[in-house]
This record gives C-alpha cells, structure tokens and sequence, in this order.
C-alpha cells in the first residue's frame, strides 16, 4: 500500500466513526460544562409535617390541578410475618397529601396491602393519583378522594425466607401486567397507560385506558431500544415516550408504539424526568449521584424536546440548593418545581429566574 493511500483511509474511517457516534447520541455533542447556569432558589418550609410525622427517603412528589402536592415517601417499617405457611410481607411506607401552601391535608391509603417500597407517585389529567410501588409490583390508581380506582400488577401471596436471588432472565418481562420492580408511570392523550417495569424487567409496558394490556418493549442491554434500567419516563402531546435509561447514561425517545426514535447521550445517571405540558414543552432530567457519594454530578438539566441544553442548575450535597439522589421532579408550573430526594430525605419547592 502506498503511504499516499494511508492518509486518505484513516481519514475515511474518521469520518464514518464520527458520523456513527452522531447518530447513536441522537444530539449534537455537547459538553456538560458548555450548558448555561439556571439562576433559582429553594423555599425554605415549603412542606409542614404534623407534629411526630417525618419524611423518609421520598419516591416520589406531584402535584395536581389546584396545585395540592403529594408525596409518596418511604417512612414506616416493612416487616414479614413468619411462623404460617405463607410468610407474608408487609409495611408502612405512606402518600401524604399537602394543600398549595405545603399545608398538611390528609394520608391516602394507609397501611393499604399495595404499600411496601414507595417507588414514584404521578397525577394524572383527572387529578387521579397514581402511586408505584417497587416491592409489592403494584401501580394503584386513586380518585381525587382517595378511594382505589384500579390496580395494575399483582403482589406476591408469600415471600420466600429467606430470600432467594432473582430469577435469571432477559428483562423482557410477561406480556401481561406482572411487573419486577416497577419505577414510573405516564400517560397519553389518549389516556393509554406507560409504565416504566424498569429494575427488575427492563422494559416500558403499554395498557389502554381500561387497564387492558396492549404491548411492551425493552429487555436488557445497551444496543437501541434495550435499557440497563428505566428509572422514569415521560409522554408528550404528540405520544413519543421519553425514558430515563440511567445504566446506560442516556434518555431513550420511542413513538407510541414502542418504535426507538432517537437518544440523548448528554444527561449522564437520568434518574428522574419530568415533561412540562403548553406549545414549547421543556424536559427536566436529574443527573443524580449515587447514594453514597454526595461529591459529585447531582444537576438537573432543563432540555428542550429535540436534546438541546436550555441549561442546567444544582449540584449534589445537603444544603438547600443542593441534591441528594433525586428520584421524582415535578414541574406541573415550568419555573416552579418540587424536588423529591432519596438521600436528604425531604422535597424541596424550587423557583426558577
């Protein structure tokens, strides 16, 4: 080969390479250190627990249309009951509702059968309130009173002591509502049903608006399409669901039929999402640190619907205006959010400038 050629190939290969990485990060390349600073603050108090009621690790936080905030945190004890033939799990983690000015209000569904590891909590367009739950495999739906309106997957009649290691498999899961370790649910206009079957399975199960089961997509891997884990997901107005693929570090985007659409590979651990609603909808995604390690990533980015960086704000730690393991944003008003944290144990009311 003559060293003219050499240059010429190696120049060809660069280019297929950088054209190859283009595609599969679904967005230009972005630094994360290029995305702007949001201004914003946090409001002290912003929630007022009765006396002897603390939070835990919070799973999840919504609101509603009157502006009334839920939390679904994991305060209470799981315990099993031994000496029968069926060990039988069950626990205290608890759905506390506050009024607009974080006022407490009430607690929904306590110690219901569905209550074991509170995984996220989302109100839906009729302000039903919609709780996952990652130990009993359950997503229960309640109606603005309070009262279950339906249930999608089942929790197990017994659980083996001790316990045995999960069952190998692909992470496809059952075409059916059985779920391993749900995380997340969303809707469409349609009011079809998305849940994020994300730890266990590694999936996105579809159901139509009556709970019947239409399809799933997902099993582990890291090729399109296929997730380390989903962690949340989102629905916009058009139906493209937008999944939070944490393992992999990045957010997948599928028509509303399962179909892979585009990735943004610029979000590092997305843990958390949250999809605001009107004509010029943004996406909220936490890059959140680990548990045990408060020195590092912790920010949540603010994107617009094709990957681009609006900006980013926060960073991990334990003071106001920092983060610990954000696990649930909502953000039902784009500049006023609620944040809710695994590691600091509390939500915290934030106001964008």
């Amino acid at each position: 080969m003559s060293t003219m050629k050499r240059p010429i190939q190696v120049m060809q290969v660069l280019a297929v390479a950088t054209v190859t990485l283009g595609i599969m990060a679904g967005v230009p390349a972005y630094a994360q250190k290029d995305v702007p600073e949001i201004r914003f603050d946090s409001i002290p108090n912003a929630l007022q627990l009765p006396a002897g009621l603390y939070l835990g690790e919070v799973g999840g936080v919504a609101t509603n249309s009157r502006g009334d905030i839920f939390v679904y945190t994991r305060t209470g004890h799981p315990t099993v009951t031994i000496g029968t033939a069926r060990p039988f799990a069950h626990g205290g983690w608890r759905l506390l509702q506050f009024d607009r000015n974080g006022v407490f209000v009430r607690e929904i569904g306590k110690n219901s059968y569905g209550f074991m590891f509170a995984s996220q909590v989302r109100v839906d367009p009729n302000d039903n309130i919609w709780v996952v739950d990652q130990m009993t495999n359950m997503v229960i739906k309640f109606d603005p009173q309070g009262r279950v309106a339906m249930l999608l997957g089942r929790k197990a009649e017994s659980v083996p002591v001790p316990a045995r290691p999960p069952a190998a498999g692909d992470g496809s899961g059952q075409p059916t509502d059985l779920f391993d370790r749900p995380t997340d649910v969303a809707w469409d206009a349609a009011g079809d049903i998305f849940v994020a079957d994300g730890l266990g399975n590694a999936r996105i199960a579809k159901f139509d608006k009556d709970g019947k089961f239409v399809k799933s997509w997902g099993k582990k891997g890291t090729a399109p399409g296929e997730f380390a884990n989903v962690r949340s997901i989102a629905v916009d107005a058009q139906g493209n669901v937008y999944a939070a693929d944490g393992g992999n570090k990045r957010i997948q985007v599928f028509d509303n039929n399962g179909s892979f659409k585009t990735a943004f590979a610029n979000v590092g651990n997305a843990q958390a999402l949250c999809l605001t609603k009107g004509p010029n909808p943004v996406l909220y995604a936490s890059n959140s640190n680990p548990p045990d390690d408060i020195d590092r990533d912790g920010e949540i980015y603010k994107m617009r619907l094709d990957g681009t960086m609006a900006g980013k704000f926060g960073r991990a730690g334990k003071l106001p205006k920092e983060f610990g393991t954000v696990n649930a944003i909502d953000c039902r008003i784009e500049n006023t959010l609620y944040v809710g944290e695994i590691g600091n144990l509390r939500v915290q009311k934030l106001v964008l400038h």
